[in-house]
């Protein structure tokens, strides 16, 4: 119930509505990367429902929360149901940290936003140490618990209110997060779900927030 296409774009993505999974044409890209690419798409295609969620009181939700925590609960059912991907991304997260993927090489990571760092937590927290405050580490916790869309809704829910309530001030950064984004020009519930998204330039959450771009 796929439709898999290799083109020249610099992100893997999947469109929930019309089935298309995309593949980035890299050089460098080992066939690991690949593999963690693949498995990573096909989470999205099995496990995140094609639905307009962003009304009620998810109108607010940035769509870049929802992805990173989507991301977390699709990579984990992936590995649950296919256990040699375990390896996989373990070692294809590796390989892309070593390339410095993220751009994080010079960044000090105490100043990133916290959704950036959730989300670098969940891809290569397992050799990167990130460190978050006891507050945050509630979100952290929850985010590797989340088992359905509902769930996932519901936490980037709860973090967009707890930043809110913090208004921290806008901190550009460098690093690349996944983000829910529109293809071109797609409607918002046509939405392909990027591997590699675009960098993140604020960290402040507003009522008129669409994601921190």
């Amino acid at each position: 119930n796929l439709i898999v296409e290799h083109r020249k774009v610099s992100t893997a993505s999947f469109d929930v509505e019309n089935r298309v999974l995309t593949l980035p044409m890299w050089e460098r890209a080992s066939n690991l990367v690949y593999d963690l690419l693949v498995g990573h798409e096909v989470g999205h295609a099995l496990y995140t429902p094609n639905e307009d969620w962003k009304q009620d009181k998810y109108a607010r939700v940035p769509l870049s929360f929802v992805n990173v925590v989507e991301d977390a609960r699709i990579e984990k059912l992936m590995k649950r149901r296919y256990a040699g991907l375990s390896k996989t991304f373990y070692k294809g997260y590796q390989e892309l940290h070593d390339q410095d993927f993220f751009s994080i090489e010079n960044e000090d990571m105490s100043k990133m936003s916290f959704i950036d760092r959730l989300n670098l937590h969940y891809k290569i927290g397992a050799y990167h140490m990130i460190q978050f405050s006891s507050e945050e580490q509630l979100f952290v916790d929850r985010a590797g618990k989340v088992e359905t869309w509902e769930e996932v809704l519901d936490l980037s829910y709860d973090i967009y209110g707890y930043l809110k309530s913090k208004q921290e001030e806008p901190k550009p950064t460098k690093v690349k997060h996944n983000d829910l984004q529109q293809g071109d020009g797609e409607e918002e519930n046509n939405t392909p779900i990027d591997v590699e998204p675009p960098e993140t330039k604020q960290t402040e959450v507003t009522e008129d927030s669409e994601g921190v771009s």
